[in-house]
């Protein structure tokens, strides 16, 4: 299904986007829930006649019931007239439940579809979104808007506003027929609708922040459930199960308390207060009319079923409205997440040559608090890197080594100065032809929970068996994987937690052989690999290297000795240049760490 990142009165910055037919109106959310709830336009004309349909049924009834009273006059019935008045009856019941049926059936539909959709359409902004978007939030939070706040959406259609449209057609027909009777009995309908009108609209600035904290503090609940999870590792390594549990269980004690509170301001409606009032003086007064002689019996039993059809919209929607008021806090915590701004684009358009390899830094500044950052973590970069150079890149932790790569396929972008590849601004380039011909086997591994051979092929899914058991064959990954029960259909955990450190990168490397990158970044990549194993995946690394320009990020001398460059890098700053003799004699940082 094809999904869009932009709405109709802005164009989305992203790193990916995709095209669609149209686009949902995203300046607010409640323009944006009706944007999604006006594209199922026959749906919507379904709820609107069938509300009008089933509102209209149950206020003709008590006219009809009205009718056959007065076909009794003295005791003696009018049985032609009461079949008639029977007749009418059920036809128009029958009428009335299969418009309530199109009704029902209407906004099943369009709050499953409309959840398909916003799901949809958040995750392909949260895909879009740049990495320093993606550093700022929570996964328990993320999760929590990407499921609840999401199936809350859903929710706000169905039972929601499909009960607040039906029940809101039975406060019209009330005041109509009553004055069709007399005009004297539209009266206290009209004054009851003005009430409620009123009433309702306290209700709901009273119940929007409520709302709005239970999804707040549902989020911030999974939250800690997330980081607990993820963590439990760490948890039972320091025996602090005890202290996590203290910590969830307030979580959930400030969610529970927030949904009390919301209980509380729905235990407070007064439009069933102002019901009970409008039923006495409208029986009153159609009483009195009655006894002047203004109306007849079957007037009075008519009107009374009128004001008897105003107890559904009063009580259905103290259920609904909280639906709706729900729906809407959770529209705007998913509206606040794809609003949010992220620094890079597609650049869809840009710069997609076939790359040649050549990287070019120039006083380059970078901080992940971003320009006014007190702390960058590269100042004034400058450094030029020919293609198919191998370039190792060495210095203390915490120097910059791993953010400099990051900065050449855009991962982040420089706050100053200009990266270059091939001479051309990577600002300039297409993203995604940048990041295709590109590959990097990070320190920490992520292999997604599918099979050996999809984890390989992840970053070339067109790729043929033999091309996948070739590129593992030259990251020395066949022999393990050929040992497990499946083979190459071997499901791998999540993460790669049923691997070890070695397989894991081993994996890695090959994906990147598979994808036959201009540009090949390794950050540490063979840190968990023995050194038997490790000699091995040195010679395939350094044949893959020929002709492909490599930046290796390591501490091993014997990697660094076969780059054609060493650069030091020393609190995000290039302190020296060259090879490994003479930077044991230029540079006290490299010396320390390499020198004997």
């Amino acid at each position: 299904m094809a999904i869009a990142l932009q709405d109709n009165t802005r164009n989305e910055v992203a790193e990916f986007s995709v095209a669609r037919d149209w686009h949902s109106d995203r300046r607010s959310p409640v323009r944006w829930l009706f944007s999604h709830v006006w594209h199922h336009r026959l749906h919507t004309l379904g709820i609107l006649l069938g509300s009008l349909g089933n509102a209209l049924g149950g206020a003709i009834m008590p006219l009809l019931i009205g009718q056959a009273f007065n076909s009794v006059n003295n005791g003696k019935a009018d049985t032609h007239s009461l079949l008639i008045a029977a007749l009418e009856i059920l036809a128009s019941q029958l009428v009335r439940s299969m418009l309530q049926m199109w009704r029902n059936f209407s906004s099943e539909i369009i709050g499953q579809r409309i959840e398909r959709d916003v799901r949809a359409e958040l995750y392909a902004s949260l895909i879009g979104k740049s990495m320093a978007f993606h550093d700022r939030q929570r996964i328990g939070d993320v999760m929590a808007r990407a499921t609840n706040d999401v199936r809350e959406v859903n929710f706000f259609m169905n039972p929601g506003l499909n009960m607040v449209l039906g029940s809101g057609a039975f406060l019209i027909f009330p005041v109509i027929f009553g004055a069709r009777i007399t005009p004297q009995l539209a009266i206290i309908p009209l004054l009851y609708v003005v009430f409620y009108v009123l009433a309702v609209q306290r209700f709901l600035n009273r119940l929007a922040p409520a709302t709005e904290e239970v999804r707040r503090q549902f989020g911030a609940m999974n939250s800690t459930l997330a980081e607990s999870i993820e963590g439990v590792e760490t948890v039972k390594g320091a025996a602090q199960e005890k202290r996590e549990i203290g910590r969830f269980t307030a979580a959930v004690s400030r969610w529970r308390e927030a949904s009390v509170r919301q209980g509380d301001v729905e235990a407070v409606y007064l439009p069933g207060l102002v019901l009970g009032v409008t039923l006495a003086l409208g029986v009153a007064h159609s009483l009195l009319l009655y006894m002047n002689g203004t109306i007849n019996v079957g007037d009075v039993v008519a009107f009374s079923g009128l004001l008897i059809s105003l107890r559904f919209p009063t009580f259905a929607t103290q259920f609904a409205y909280p639906q709706v008021s729900s729906g809407v806090a959770s529209a705007r915590r998913i509206l606040e997440m794809m609003n949010a701004e992220t620094l890079l684009d597609q650049n869809k358009g840009g710069h997609a040559e076939p790359m040649r390899g050549d990287v070019e830094f120039t006083d380059v500044t970078f901080g992940y608090g971003g320009k006014d950052d007190a702390r960058p973590a590269l100042r004034g970069v400058t450094l030029n890197v020919k293609a198919g150079q191998t370039v190792a890149i060495v210095g203390q932790t915490g120097s910059g080594k791993s953010t400099l790569t990051k900065l050449i396929n855009r991962i982040y972008d420089a706050d100053g100065g200009v990266i270059r590849v091939d001479g051309v601004d990577v600002r300039q380039w297409d993203l995604s032809a940048l990041r295709r011909q590109i590959s990097y086997i990070e320190q920490d591994i992520f292999l997604f929970s599918r099979t050996v051979a999809e984890n390989i092929a992840f970053g070339a899914p067109g790729a043929t068996r033999e091309q996948i058991e070739r590129a593992a064959h030259a990251a020395q990954a066949h022999d393990f994987i050929s040992g497990f029960k499946d083979g190459y259909d071997t499901i791998v955990g999540e993460r790669g937690v049923t691997l070890s450190g070695g397989q894991r990168q081993r994996l890695a490397i090959a994906r990147a052989f598979l994808t036959d990158p201009r540009i090949l970044i390794l950050d540490d990549s063979t840190s968990a690999i023995d050194s038997a194993t490790e000699d091995e995946i040195q010679r395939a690394m350094f044949e893959i290297a020929q002709g492909r320009t490599t930046f290796v990020i390591t501490h091993r001398l014997s990697q660094i000795r076969w780059a054609d460059v060493i650069v030091v890098l020393r609190q995000g700053r290039v302190e020296a240049v060259g090879s490994h003799e003479e930077l044991l004699v230029q540079s006290k940082a490299y010396a320390q760490i390499f020198g004997s």
